[in-house]
């Protein structure tokens, strides 16, 4: 199970395993409790949660009662989409950590470009004043690297191009699977050397009924889910599948074996699924 312990490199050095583990509709308690008690079980070492998720306090007791070492768990959580001050987001930021129960978290980023109950709308001035409190927040060391969610080209830019830009986000996370790639804003973040994340990489259990993966799939002697999960991996995206029962969480962390060139060009063209889901992780 080599993969999901490989690692990419931030832009500020760290490493970051090449698998996340999500907890996206997780409910708080004994379920987000037991998906990563048996994630980190399993050999999961990235775990992606997020304040709006309601679910950090029982990331932090799984990750407390676990035999693996803190130092070996890549911890994420966000700082909600409605939050677009300076202040809220240090604020946030202060009681995702108590939650959490840990004195740093490995990456702290941005969930959305703007409130939930606004998606799409333009707030460039305000997230120039939240990524200023990220900065600080990544300056004091309590959270080993900042980066963005949902952020699209023009979002990124916005930051990359601010003159109050010290620390540039090192990744963004976003939807992203077979038939949803998102190209233009990989291509911005890869350009900037901003690794991407990708939430939803099954999209949302989407992708198992398709008669074209299932075909590709058989080849490999994999499933659907696995196959996803490594296309991903080629297109050097970090997947961040979610799953509860132990079965699904040991599969999907057994990826080692490789896509020919031949079925990664297929699938690159292979049209979207019916149904994308509204971002939410």
């Amino acid at each position: 199970m080599a993969t999901i312990t490989d690692t990419f490199e931030l832009n500020n050095g760290l490493k970051m395993p090449k698998v996340g583990f999500g907890t996206w509709q997780t409910e708080p308690g004994k379920e987000t409790y037991n998906a990563v008690s048996n994630a980190l079980k399993a050999g999961y070492r990235f775990i992606d949660t997020a304040k709006a998720y309601g679910n950090e306090k029982s990331v932090g007791e799984a990750i407390a009662d676990s035999s693996v070492n803190r130092a070996d768990i890549f911890v994420q959580t966000k700082l909600p989409g409605e939050s677009k001050t300076y202040d809220k987001t240090l604020a946030d930021f202060e009681s995702s950590l108590k939650a959490l129960n840990l004195d740093y978290v490995d990456s702290y980023i941005i969930h959305a470009p703007w409130p939930w109950g606004q998606m799409g709308t333009n707030h460039d001035a305000e997230n120039r004043d939240v990524w200023r409190a990220m900065q600080e927040i990544y300056k004091s060391g309590r959270a080993k690297s900042i980066g963005v969610s949902n952020f699209n080209s023009h979002e990124l830019e916005n930051l990359l191009t601010w003159d109050g830009l010290t620390v540039a986000p090192a990744v963004d996370q976003i939807q992203y699977y077979i038939g949803y790639t998102q190209d233009s804003i990989v291509k911005t973040a890869k350009d900037n050397g901003i690794v991407v994340q990708a939430y939803s990489p099954l999209a949302t259990g989407d992708l198992v009924n398709s008669s074209d993966l299932k075909r590709i799939a058989d080849n490999y002697h994999v499933s659907i889910p696995q196959l996803a999960l490594r296309f991903v991996i080629q297109n050097d995206v970090a997947p961040l599948p979610k799953a509860r029962s132990m079965a699904h969480v040991k599969a999907n962390a057994q990826l080692d074996f490789e896509i020919s060139n031949q079925d990664m060009a297929f699938l690159k063209q292979l049209p979207p699924v019916e149904h994308i889901h509204p971002a939410g992780d």
